[in-house]
């Protein structure tokens, strides 16, 4: 029997992490998007100078869009929008981008999604799973805790797929984002030990959680027989990740959500 989550807050699942290189990467596909990191002025969000606080955040924001309360996704809000203030273009920049623009957030917040969706059809040995349209509707936070609107968020499933293939004609891939995403793939921001040690695990997880046309754009080789594998061990894992109490299931995301709630407490800054 096809295990189906409730709500949104079930997609929360550690093993989503593996899906970050990937989801990054196609994100920054989108120009505005790509260049608006590659350019970023903001050093405590720049992945390649601080990891650990980028990684944070991040997954702060994850957590805090789907099992955060309302105001605390607010305070959110403000916090990165202060940050997002200075994203955007200046004179040298080769295309126009602002981070406040809701369609850039859209196609960033659509990205999110297919991290989510991908990973629990995985788990639940059936990849390529369409997650249910109320919780799929309820996903909307991963756009509207920034400035997207909620009226942008694709109607129902269906809709989903129009504004994913729509978006696919949007991307385009520079020489300047490419080489970021050369560091990345590589994990330049990694120390190396760790980089030697992880790096053709990182280099399988990534190519693996990847969708065209995004494999073939960055020249990544992948084969029937690196999908079955790469299949089964998502399967494996799902078997042993959801007997485990919600709290270490959800890990890092519900360690990052109690960082900030303690942040927040102590009107530390958020991001």
């Amino acid at each position: 029997m096809t295990r189906l989550p409730d709500t949104a807050r079930d997609l929360v699942l550690g093993p989503v992490v593996l899906s970050a290189t990937a989801n990054v990467i196609m994100e920054l596909s989108w120009p505005g998007v790509g260049h608006g990191v590659a350019e970023s002025r903001v050093d405590s969000g720049n992945v390649m100078l601080h990891p650990l606080h980028r990684f944070r955040t991040t997954n702060a924001y994850l957590a805090v869009a789907l099992l955060g309360t309302v105001d605390e996704r607010r305070d959110y809000r403000r916090a990165v929008g202060r940050s997002h203030a200075h994203v955007h273009a200046t004179a040298g920049s080769p295309v126009d981008y602002d981070a406040f623009d809701p369609e850039l957030q859209r196609w960033v917040a659509l990205c999110l999604y297919r991290a989510f969706e991908d990973t629990w059809g995985l788990l639940a040995g059936e990849p390529g799973m369409r997650l249910p349209d109320d919780v799929y509707r309820e996903c909307a936070v991963l756009g509207t805790t920034l400035q997207m609107r909620s009226e942008q968020w694709p109607a129902d499933r269906a809709a989903f797929d129009d504004a994913w293939d729509d978006g696919l004609a949007h991307v385009r891939i520079d020489d300047a984002v490419r080489a970021y995403f050369g560091c990345l793939l590589r994990g330049d921001f990694l120390p190396e030990p760790v980089r030697r040690a992880t790096a053709s695990t990182r280099s399988f997880v990534t190519t693996g959680f990847l969708h065209e046309p995004f494999r073939s754009l960055l020249g990544l080789e992948w084969s029937r027989d690196d999908q079955r594998r790469f299949e089964t061990h998502l399967r494996r894992l799902g078997t042993v990740l959801h007997p485990l109490p919600a709290p270490v299931r959800q890990a890092p995301y519900s360690t990052t959500l109690t960082d900030l709630r303690v942040r927040r407490a102590l009107g530390r800054p958020l991001v």
